[in-house]
């Protein structure tokens, strides 16, 4: 439970952005359920504040868990911000719209409608239809990026697909004798381990499991052990190698996707080697790119490049993305690049 600092009153941007917090803290443990949050202002005393996040598959809703914490003496008129348009079909769990209206919830807020085609608008319907004040689209550009992968699982079939490297300064990746441990410094390797965390899967090729013997766990230091994403390998990893147990998989990379997606992966956090991060980028299959740029020079050709593979024959040929982010971790950059 929280409440306003210093009596002061929150308007809907503000408690909706709580609840995108809310939901964020949970991000990588709900798959193949989208990480909702939910704020319950009390129509008791708008001062207090109950909150709720998503649980892992088969708990709770997000607007279930701020309900049930706030309990029928706040509930009563109470306002309810949610990220995500609340379900209205059976699941795992019982509809959400059912929850909110035996409550006694008077207003509902929701940042965007669920592109799941079984709710699709039909929650908010329930609500009026239940004398609910319904209000969509506060913070909806944040909620849309914080919940992409979420949208298009449920619009394609197949999870979002981020392409993970660390380079040099001229995009170079190992030393021609393959060395390449540590190209980056602790902050950036700490920030892949957060970006492990937040993704269902991480994806190598049978290659990069033979050079560098990965184990693509997460490792964040601090706290409680993290959930594991699912291991994959493109072909078969050799024995003993420390990514297993994995799922191998093998063929068009299509094929792998929509194979991913029907297993509830909702963010795959592809990882590399060279040719498998030109095969993702050359069929056109990456939404977002974070390079972990290093301030080092190999200085010359012969240096492992990011991609290995054919790339665009003519300068009108190239892939122009667009920049989301430039962070400094310690001496090293974090770039992001959406497709």
């Amino acid at each position: 439970m929280h409440g306003p600092e210093d009596g002061e009153s929150l308007n809907d941007d503000q408690l909706m952005r709580r609840a995108v917090l809310v939901g964020e803290a949970v991000r990588g443990t709900t798959a193949p359920n989208p990480w909702v949050g939910c704020v319950v202002v009390s129509g008791r005393d708008p001062a207090r504040m109950f909150e709720g996040a998503t649980a892992p598959p088969g708990g709770p809703h997000a607007e279930v868990t701020a309900l049930a914490r706030a309990g029928e003496l706040h509930t009563q008129g109470a306002t309810l911000f949610s990220t995500l348009e609340p379900c209205v079909h059976h699941g795992r769990t019982p509809p959400c719209t059912d929850a909110i209206i035996a409550a006694g919830v008077t207003r509902v807020v929701i940042a965007m409608e669920d592109p799941d085609p079984q709710v699709a608008g039909k929650g908010v319907a329930a609500l009026r239809a239940a004398g609910i004040e319904v209000s969509v689209g506060t913070a909806a550009a944040e909620v849309n990026e914080q919940l992409a992968p979420y949208r298009k699982h449920r619009t394609t079939g197949r999870p979002w697909v981020i392409l993970k490297m660390a380079a040099s300064l001229d995009a170079r990746t190992a030393a021609p004798d393959g060395t390449s441990r540590w190209i980056t410094g602790e902050e950036a390797r700490r920030d892949v381990h957060r970006l492990r965390s937040r993704s269902d899967a991480i994806l190598v090729g049978a290659g990069t499991v033979r050079a560098d013997d990965p184990e693509l766990t997460v490792r964040l230091g601090e706290g409680p052990t993290p959930a594991q994403p699912l291991r994959v390998v493109l072909g078969v990893a050799p024995p003993g190698a420390k990514v297993l147990p994995a799922l191998e998989l093998s063929g068009p990379l299509d094929d792998v996707l929509d194979d991913l997606g029907r297993r509830g992966v909702l963010q795959l956090l592809v990882e590399g080697g060279a040719s498998v991060a030109h095969d993702f980028h050359a069929a056109g299959l990456v939404d977002r790119y974070v390079f972990y740029l290093a301030p080092l020079l190999f200085g010359g050709d012969d240096a492992r490049p990011l991609f290995a593979g054919p790339g665009a024959g003519t300068i009108g040929d190239v892939w122009r993305g667009k920049l989301v982010s430039v962070e400094r971790l310690g001496e090293d950059l974090r770039v992001e690049v959406a497709a």
